[in-house]
């Protein structure tokens, strides 16, 4: 089945940054990265001394007790964001994580945990269920939110 991976939409990014204060209501405080940082805005890794921020954010667009808030890493700054929308990112194959799959109304309707070297066949099983509308990829130590996936149109 072929999908779409989704970074974090540069409008709500810019929402943010134009705001000052992250979905939690906490001030950025851009730093420059010690490199390695999984960005959320362009799926790769923060090189050294790239300006990023750590900023709580809140991916589902909808309410309810499944609409998490938590940490990721973005530019500071705006960037060109993800490239590849139809290719799992290359710079998460090493990282485990959940993939959690929501229904329409915003609700886990089923997950699975994968290493980053195996994440299709997984994404494939998930999107072959009618009840999910969308995956959202978490890292497995520290929860923190990491793509959306969804059915490519």
């Amino acid at each position: 089945m072929s999908f779409q991976v989704c970074a974090i939409p540069a409008a709500e990014l810019d929402r943010i940054r134009d705001r000052g204060v992250d979905d939690m209501g906490n001030r950025l405080d851009p730093r420059p990265a010690g490199g390695g940082e999984p960005l959320r805005c362009c799926l790769r890794d923060a090189a050294p001394r790239e300006r990023i921020v750590l900023l709580g954010y809140r991916p589902s667009p909808l309410g309810g007790p499944y609409a998490e808030t938590g940490p990721v890493f973005v530019h500071a700054a705006g960037c060109a964001g993800y490239r590849s929308p139809g290719a799992y990112p290359a710079a998460f194959r090493d990282r485990r994580q959940v993939l959690r799959a929501y229904g329409a109304d915003g609700r886990i309707v089923g997950g699975e945990l994968v290493d980053g070297v195996d994440a299709e066949a997984a994404i494939d099983r998930l999107l072959a269920r009618p009840e999910v509308s969308r995956i959202d990829s978490r890292n497995v130590t520290y929860g923190c939110y990491m793509f959306r996936i969804q059915r490519a149109s």
